[in-house]
């Protein structure tokens, strides 16, 4: 049993991630399904970019898929009804998410660094087959790496003497075991930061192509730009809190402290809310990647046609147009 208890983060979980959690299932759920067939269009239309955008959405669906168990968790105050190998298989997803969502992020900056700078070269880089291996590899990969969260027990069982009661915790033991501790660096490392200094490499290199291209109309530069400063800030904004908090409680909790001051427990305060932050990552990789272009709105607009049964025989002979990269993200088609 853990004798230790921050009662006040337990008041906040208590409110805020309900919120939070509800908010992103009514929004993600339909959107990463509409970016589901999305993408499965694109990659029958030859874009190896529908691969990676298809695992994405697949990603953050499973994930969102798990939120009315942490929904239920935090609106118990932080107290776990359900078995110990739910709790393993929910942290697990939520951990898969976060990583592969990085990862197949990346895979997109790189897809789309690739087809503005060097149009004409790397041909073998810009396949389905190769960007189905890829995906085949990063999902095989954050399931190992991952997999470490099924064979540790993840439950624990706090006292708080102000509210004279047990709470189940789930995954998020304070203080942090050693074995924690050092997957969170590695991860921190790995799962983050490579994949941020890697995304901004490559949206640079494609503002300063956007930039250059004197056959770009200005209003479309600014298009384009605006849409690459958004889907950076939005990595940054769900992403960087969490790691930035997570690096500084391994930091903290390297020699098994425990929060007794009241620094340590705002630390906590601050860390909690960072995880709610992330959810926010499944709603708006589908609107970012599929549903601000004109090609994945077409296509969704075709989708939900067929669905109503109004889709007419000369649409659907419009599906075979073609559908680059560079078009389906970032609207990039006029540097032809």
């Amino acid at each position: 049993m853990n004798s230790t208890c921050v009662d006040e983060q337990h008041d906040l979980d208590h409110y805020l991630f309900p919120i939070v959690y509800i908010f992103v299932i009514i929004v993600s759920v339909p959107a990463n399904i509409g970016s589901l067939c999305v993408s499965f269009l694109q990659a029958k239309k030859e874009n190896e970019l529908g691969i990676y955008l298809f695992s994405l959405s697949l990603s953050d669906l499973l994930y969102t898929l798990t939120l009315p168990l942490w929904i239920n968790y935090t609106w118990n105050n932080d107290n776990w009804a359900f078995s110990s190998a739910l709790c393993k298989g929910s942290a697990f997803f939520m951990y898969m998410n976060f990583y592969s969502s990085t990862a197949f992020l990346t895979c997109i900056a790189v897809d789309r660094y690739l087809a503005v700078v060097y149009p004409l070269k790397f041909f073998f880089l810009k396949t389905r087959r190769f960007a189905f291996m890829v995906s085949l590899f990063i999902w095989f990969l954050e399931t190992i790496f991952n997999g470490i969260i099924l064979w540790e027990d993840e439950t624990a069982t706090e006292y708080c003497d102000a509210k004279k009661s047990n709470f189940t915790l789930c995954y998020d033991k304070y203080p942090l075991e050693k074995w924690q501790i050092r997957f969170n660096l590695f991860r921190t490392c790995i799962g983050y930061a490579l994949p941020l200094v890697i995304m901004m490499i490559c949206n640079k290199k494609v503002y300063q192509a956007v930039q250059h291209n004197k056959a770009t109309e200005r209003s479309e530069k600014k298009r384009i730009i605006k849409l690459l400063v958004s889907i950076t800030l939005t990595f940054v904004l769900c992403f960087t809190p969490f790691h930035v908090m997570l690096l500084i409680r391994s930091i903290l909790e390297r020699d098994g402290q425990v929060f007794d001051s009241k620094s340590g427990k705002q630390t906590y305060k601050i860390y909690r809310i960072t995880v709610a932050l992330t959810s926010l990552n499944c709603v708006a990789d589908p609107i970012l990647y599929c549903f601000v272009t004109e090609t994945g709105r077409a296509d969704m607009w075709n989708i939900l046609k067929f669905c109503t049964g109004k889709l007419n025989k000369s649409q659907r002979q419009r599906k075979h147009i073609l559908s680059l990269s560079t078009k389906d993200t970032v609207e990039l088609d006029i540097l032809e």
